[in-house]
């Protein structure tokens, strides 16, 4: 099987959980590629997502390195299972940013799903104009489209029999925002409310009256995984986006998340807020 060009963010992580799993142990990449019958230079490229590793051999390793947690060696012969080409934006791999289908990927395994958005409504959340008004300047109208086309099917995670619980967060500077013009801001607002009534989404607004934002105005996207040494934070730019997953850094960022959520209005509060900054426009 031949190394892998741009793995995804999921088969990085799967990687980047065996080298940790590893260096706990005290084991070198030597040892670890002979219990194998490889060498390290294939042992490394497997700690970086570049070459796929079958369950077996997930096990073996979690044996050599004395791994007492079967549900995080069950989580991660989950991932070495999956497959290129399996999920419906693999469909999108030649169109769109590798970022953005990894954000997709996230949400499609997440057990819990919390975002933070401060000055545009969050991306699952958008209409196709708002979308549209958000990306189209330089962007070609080919991947303009299929930007605005995936960005509605990623809508499926909280659609389907057992949704994704997501919780989000948005600044009242987000709702006021006239993207579009006064029409597709409009039209926005009215969408936001439907998702408010979505049985697994929680929409809470941070209102201008909250002077101090906590984070320095920073959105943040946090993935829930199947346990939680899993959970992935994405962090969003206007030059593309980064993981985040050291332990650490999930710890700040939960704690993060809760003081944001101490900030904010209420669901009813919220919807409240909604409809009159709707009534405004």
């Amino acid at each position: 099987m031949p190394p892998r060009d741009n793995p995804t963010a999921r088969q990085v992580r799967l990687g980047t959980e065996l080298r940790r799993l590893r260096e706990s142990a005290g084991k070198t990449a030597r040892a670890a590629g002979e219990l194998l019958g490889t060498d390290q230079a294939k042992m490394s490229m497997i700690e970086a997502g570049r070459r796929g590793i079958s369950e077996e051999r997930i096990r073996k390793l979690a044996g050599f390195y004395a791994c007492d947690d079967p549900a995080l060696i069950d989580a991660l012969c989950g991932i070495a299972r999956e497959r290129r080409g399996q999920f419906w934006w693999d469909a999108y791999r030649d169109a769109l940013p590798a970022s953005s289908l990894d954000v997709a990927e996230l949400e499609h395994h997440a057990t819990y799903v919390r975002t933070v958005q401060m000055l545009v409504v969050l991306g699952i959340f958008q209409t196709r104009d708002y979308a549209r008004a958000i990306f189209g300047n330089g962007l070609p109208v080919n991947e303009l489209e299929a930007l605005v086309e995936f960005r509605t099917r990623r809508r499926m995670v909280l659609n389907r029999a057992e949704p994704v619980p997501y919780k989000a967060i948005v600044h009242e500077a987000a709702l006021r925002m006239r993207y579009g013009g006064r029409r597709v801001a409009k039209g926005q607002l009215g969408a936001l409310l439907e998702a408010a009534d979505w049985p697994s989404v929680t929409l809470r607004v941070i209102p201008f009256e909250v002077e101090e934002i906590t984070g320095h105005a920073q959105s943040v996207f946090y993935a829930g995984g199947a346990v939680p040494q899993l959970d992935t934070v994405h962090i969003d730019s206007p030059f593309g986006g980064g993981f985040l997953d050291a332990l650490p850094q999930l710890v700040q960022y939960r704690e993060l998340m809760n003081v944001i959520e101490d900030t904010a209005l209420s669901p009813g509060e919220s919807r409240d807020l909604i409809n009159q900054i709707a009534r405004e426009m």
